[in-house]
C-alpha cells in the first residue's frame, strides 16, 4: 500500500496561508536545539487529551546517525504488511508536513492545521500551568510532537514509529510505551546538551529502552554497549543485538543501490534490492528488519515477497540523493562526523569521479574540523557557504577551519549557496575528461543546506 493510496486534492491557497500562520506560531517557540529537559509538558498534554500516544502500538527509534532511514525503512515494511501506519520524523526538508505522516504521506496543510487545532487549547493550559512556577512554553518539538500523536489517533493509525528528536530519556517523544526500541549508531553529537562522553551519550539515548520491550541495538563500540546492556537488562527489555542476533551478511553494489543478505532472529532475507547507497544503509535495514519482525511475528521470518517490495520502494531525500545529473550533484545531510564518514565510503563505493567538489556548510554548534577532516580524503576542493538559518557557521569561520584541514589552495569562500553550487559545478569541471560521470558536487554539512540546495534543484 503506497502513501499515494490515500488520494487529496492538492492544497488550496487558503489552507496554505492557514498552515504558513501555524508554522510561523510554532516557530515563536523554543526551537529544537534550546530545550528544557524534561517530559512532564509533553505528558500533561497527552494527558488532557485522553493519551492518544496510547491508542495505537509503536516502534521507537533512537542513536546518533541513521535514525530517520532506519524509520522510514521500518514504516515502508510495516505498510507493505497491511497495516495504517504514522510515522514521526525530524528535521523536515522542505515543509513541517513531512514530519507527520499517515500511510506514507504528509500531512495536508488542512489535516496539519487540524492537528493544532485539537492540540491548541491544551498546549495553552500547560503553558499557563508552566508560567505560574517559573517554567518555560512547550517547545516547538514538545508541540509538534502531540500534535503528531493527535492526528496518529484521529486517522487512526494502527501502529506509529516514532523517531526521537534528541537523546532519548527527556525527549518529548519518550512518552510512547514502545513494544520495540531501536538504537542505531551511538557518535558523539548534540554534545551541549547529552554530554561529551560516549557513555554518557549512550546514558541519555538508553532512556527509549523501556520496561519488557524489545531492544533492536546497532552494532556500538565497547563503552556504548555496556551501558546500552546494563539498561536493557535493569528493566527487563529483551535484546537483539547486530553482530549477535543479527547481520548484515554480504552486500553488493548495484544499479541504483545495492543487494543485500540480511540474517535476523527469524532468519536469512538473500537477494534483498535496496535502492539506497552506502554500507550504513544496509546496516539500518537489518535494525528496521529485525524490528518488524518482532512487531510482526515475534519468532520467525517475514514473507519474502512484503519484505523485498517495501525495501525496493524505500526512499531517504538528502541522504546522498542525486538531485542533478551531469555534472552530478548529490546532497547528504551529514551534519557530524560519524556521519561524514559514513557519507565518504559510500560516495567511494558507489561513484566513480574524476573530480569532486564539495559545497559544504555547518552550523555553529557542529564539530566542523571533524567534518571536513572526515571529508577531505574524498574532495578535491571545497567550497565552503552556508544556509540561511541563524545557526550557521559564518563562511570566514569555515573558511579558516577548512584552509586548516584542506590547504588554502583547495578552499574557495562564497557566501550565497547557488553561487557556491555554481562555483564547484565550475571547479568539478576543469579539467575532466567530459564523461557524464566525470565531474561531481557534494552538498553537505548541515541538514538546512542540504534542504535550501534541494529546493534550488526543484525537489521541493
Amino acid at each position: 500500500m503506497s502513501g499515494e493510496d490515500r488520494g487529496r486534492a492538492a492544497d488550496t491557497p487558503e489552507e496554505l496561508d492557514a498552515l504558513q500562520e501555524v508554522y510561523a506560531g510554532l516557530l515563536a517557540r523554543a526551537p529544537e536545539h534550546d530545550v528544557a529537559p524534561s517530559t512532564e509538558r509533553v505528558e500533561a498534554v497527552c494527558d488532557l487529551l485522553g493519551h492518544p500516544e496510547r491508542s495505537f502500538r509503536v516502534l521507537h527509534v533512537a542513536g546518533t546517525n541513521g535514525k530517520t532511514s532506519t524509520a522510514r525503512m521500518a514504516e515502508r515494511l510495516l505498510r507493505e504488511h497491511g497495516l495504517r501506519t504514522g510515522l514521526y520524523t525530524s528535521p523536515h526538508l522542505t515543509s513541517v508536513t513531512e514530519r507527520i505522516r499517515v500511510d506514507g504521506e504528509p500531512l495536508s496543510a488542512a489535516e496539519f492545521v487540524a492537528a493544532w487545532q485539537d492540540v491548541a487549547p491544551y498546549v495553552h493550559m500547560v503553558d499557563a500551568r508552566s508560567a505560574q512556577t517559573g517554567g518555560p512554553r512547550m517547545s516547538y518539538f514538545e508541540v509538534l510532537t502531540v500534535m503528531a500523536f493527535a492526528a496518529f489517533a484521529d486517522a487512526p493509525v494502527e501502529v506509529a514509529v516514532v523517531e526521537v528528536g534528541m537523546g532519548g530519556r527527556w525527549d518529548a517523544t519518550n512518552v510512547v510505551q514502545p513494544e520495540v526500541a531501536v538504537v542505531t549508531p551511538i557518535a558523539r553529537d548534540h554534545e551541549r546538551w547529552l554530554g561529551h562522553e560516549l557513555v554518557d551519550i549512550a546514558g541519555e539515548k538508553a532512556g527509549v529502552l523501556k520496561e519488557r520491550v524489545t531492544a533492536v541495538l546497532a552494532e556500538q563500540r565497547e563503552e556504548v554497549d555496556g551501558v546500552l546492556l546494563a539498561a536493557a537488562a535493569e528493566r527487563g527489555a529483551r535484546v537483539l543485538r547486530e553482530g549477535v542476533d543479527l547481520e548484515v551478511l554480504s552486500r553488493q553494489v548495484a544499479v541504483g543501490g545495492q543487494l543485500v543478505d540480511l540474517r535476523t532472529p527469524g532468519g536469512v532475507y538473500a537477494d534483498v534490492f535496496l535502492p539506497l547507497h552506502g554500507e550504513h544503509q544496509a546496516h539500518n535495514a537489518v535494525l528496521a528488519l529485525t524490528a518488524v519482525e518482532s512487531m510482526l511475528r515475534g519468532v520467525g521470518a517475514l514473507v519474502a515477497g512484503p519484505v523485498e517490495a517495501a525495501f525496493a520502494d524505500v526512499s531517504s531525500p538528502g541522504r546522498l540523493e542525486l538531485v542533478r545529473s551531469s555534472p552530478a550533484v548529490l546532497v547528504d545531510a551529514a551534519h557530524n562526523p560519524h556521519g561524514a564518514e559514513a557519507l565518504a565510503a559510500a560516495v567511494r563505493e558507489a561513484f566513480t569521479f574524476e573530480r569532486l567538489v564539495g559545497v559544504v556548510g555547518v552550523l555553529a554548534d557542529k564539530d566542523a574540523e571533524q567534518i571536513l577532516a572526515a571529508l577531505e580524503p574524498l574532495m578535491d576542493d571545497v567550497v565552503v557557504t552556508r544556509s540561511s538559518s541563524e545557526r550557521a557557521l559564518d563562511v570566514a569561520d569555515l573558511a579558516e577551519v577548512a584552509t586548516d584541514v584542506f590547504g588554502e589552495d583547495r578552499v574557495h569562500a562564497v557566501d550565497r549557496l547557488d553561487e557556491a553550487i555554481a562555483r564547484a559545478t565550475d571547479l568539478a569541471e576543469q579539467g575532466v575528461s567530459g564523461s557524464p560521470t566525470g565531474a561531481g558536487v557534494l552538498v553537505t554539512g548541515s541538514i538546512t543546506l542540504v534542504a535550501e540546495a534541494r529546493t534550488l534543484f526543484g525537489r521541493a
